[in-house]
C-alpha cells in the first residue's frame, strides 16, 4: 500500500529534510533556503518523519546532523506531485514503458516510494513517498512554496534519547502527528498511490 501520511492543515503540509550545519543554520535563521543551499541539484522532500529518522540515523549521519521541518503550501505540494513521474515504471500510472522513459527523463519532479519505517526503523509493509525537486522547479519551492522552516534537531535528540533508554511510549508521544493526506483519483494515479 502506497499512502501519503503527513502533518498538514487546510493550507500547508510539513515535509522533512536533513542537512549539515552549513546549510541548515542559515536556512533556520532566514526562514528559507539560502546559500550554500544549491538550487542547481535535486533536493528530496519527505512527509514521513520516521522515514527520515531511519535515513539520517536520528540526525547522526555525517551531512544530516540537522533535521528541518519545512512547512510548504499544499498548492505547491500538489503542483509538485502533479508534475511528478515515478522513478520506476508502473503501468497503472503510465502504460507504455517507452513513454514512461521519455517522461521520466524530462520530468521536473521524481516520485519514489520506499518502505515506511517504524519507531525503531523496521521496514513496514507500506510505501512512504519521497519527492525529488529538480533544478527546473526548485526556485518555486524555495521562493513561493515555503511558509516556514523549523529546526527539529532538539526534538529528534530527545525522542532518540527516550528510545535508547527503553522509554518507547515517551518517544512515541513526541512524534509529529501524521494522518492520511487526501488525493484526487487522478493525482493518486499519477504518483502511484494505492490508498
Amino acid at each position: 500500500m502506497n499512502q501519503i501520511r503527513a502533518d498538514f492543515d487546510a493550507r500547508t503540509i510539513v515535509v522533512y529534510q536533513a542537512y549539515a550545519p552549513a546549510i541548515a543554520k542559515p536556512a533556520i535563521a532566514a526562514g528559507r533556503f539560502v546559500p550554500p543551499f544549491s538550487r542547481t541539484r535535486m533536493t528530496w522532500i519527505k512527509p514521513s518523519f520516521l522515514w527520515l529518522m531511519a535515513r539520517s540515523n536520528w540526525a547522526q549521519k555525517s551531512g544530516q546532523e540537522h533535521v528541518l521541518a519545512v512547512r510548504i503550501s499544499r498548492a505547491g505540494w500538489e503542483e509538485a506531485l502533479a508534475a511528478g513521474v515515478l522513478t520506476s515504471h508502473v503501468p497503472r500510472s503510465i502504460r507504455d514503458p517507452d513513454e514512461w522513459r521519455e517522461r521520466f527523463a524530462a520530468a521536473a519532479v521524481h516520485i519514489q516510494w520506499d518502505p515506511e519505517r517504524s519507531l525503531r526503523g523496521a521496514d513496514l509493509q507500506q510505501g512512504s513517498i519521497q519527492v525529488g525537486l529538480s533544478r527546473h522547479i526548485i526556485d518555486r519551492f524555495v521562493d513561493q512554496w515555503i511558509v516556514d522552516i523549523t529546526d527539529l534537531t532538539p526534538l529528534v535528540r530527545k525522542i532518540h534519547g527516550h528510545l535508547k533508554s527503553g522509554q518507547e511510549a515517551r518517544a512515541k508521544a513526541l512524534l509529529p502527528p501524521e494522518r492520511p493526506y487526501p488525493l484526487s483519483p487522478a493525482l493518486a494515479r499519477t504518483i502511484g498511490a494505492t490508498a
